[in-house]
């Protein structure tokens, strides 16, 4: 016999898990129908859930009447710099913390932790006061430095989980075959936990991509604004420019969904494989 119970069941998360998607999906799907309104159709006071009419003006205009590509092209250098550096930071901080016994070593770990559970825009005021002090306001190496310190903590947390899963057989093995620490590391260690390394990178491009905040505050020139301060630059006192905003969110949407997807594999990888310890 059929147990309704567990058709009843399975009944359920489906509806529960269509009901997720659609209120997850329908705000991505309403941007893009926004984008492609013509401008007077957008403030339209009937909703139009699927226009008859589109049209690119939107995009064409966000190249034409702002530098749009410059401030792609600063949220890429931003984005990879300082992705890239905390990355290689936190891959040595974590392979220390994993595999090496010394006094204060918990309460690093613990202050990593601590600097987690504080919002970031808490500490506008003195990093915008740091900046300033060193002439490194409007300055993309000033943004740079600021991600880079701000990636660290949680990108050696990730890692030194995976460090732990790979046992320390592997890195002896090469040191005996004539290899230094840092070679057994970079030869040996790194390839077994690629998954984690770029799990970890990827992580730190999308925060990079998308921090809102630090980059308001710092950037003020046209040739150094990122795309979040971009976007914040579509709102004024009197209105809100929802074409531009909507095709310029779209633009910035479609790089880290295609990270997203190309990477998943080894996102989920990095993710369960340091989950637990070996």
């Amino acid at each position: 016999m059929i147990n309704r119970e567990s058709i009843a069941g399975r009944t359920v998360k489906i509806v529960f898990l269509g009901l997720c998607l659609i209120a997850t999906v329908f705000p991505l799907y309403w941007i893009i129908i926004t984008s492609l309104k013509e401008p007077g159709a957008i403030y339209t006071l009937a909703l139009d859930y699927w226009p008859r009419q589109r049209s690119l003006e939107n995009y064409i205009g966000l190249f034409t009447n702002s530098d749009f590509g410059q401030y792609m092209v600063n949220s890429l250098i931003v984005a990879l710099v300082a992705s890239s550096v905390a990355t290689l930071i936190s891959l040595l901080s974590a392979y220390v913390l994993a595999r090496f016994q010394f006094a204060g070593r918990g309460a690093v770990l613990g202050a990593f932790l601590v600097t987690q559970m504080i919002p970031g825009f808490i500490a506008l005021g003195p990093l915008y006061l740091m900046m300033s002090n060193l002439g490194l306001v409007d300055s993309k190496t000033g943004l740079i430095l600021i991600y880079i310190a701000i990636c660290i903590p949680f990108c050696t947390i990730m890692l030194r989980g995976f460090f732990e899963n790979v046992p320390d057989a592997l890195e002896e093995a090469a040191m005996i075959d004539g290899c230094s620490r840092l070679g057994a590391l970079f030869r040996v260690l790194v390839p077994v936990m690629l998954p984690g390394v770029a799990a970890s990178f990827i992580f730190n491009f999308v925060n990079c991509w998308n921090e809102l905040f630090l980059s308001v505050t710092l950037m003020n020139s046209d040739a150094n604004k990122t795309i979040p301060t971009a976007l914040a630059g579509f709102i004024s006192s009197f209105n809100i420019d929802w074409g531009s905003m909507s095709a310029a969110a779209v633009l910035t949407v479609v790089p880290t969904l295609a990270i997203f997807a190309f990477a998943s594999k080894f996102i989920v990888q990095g993710l369960t494989a340091g989950s637990v310890k070996g």
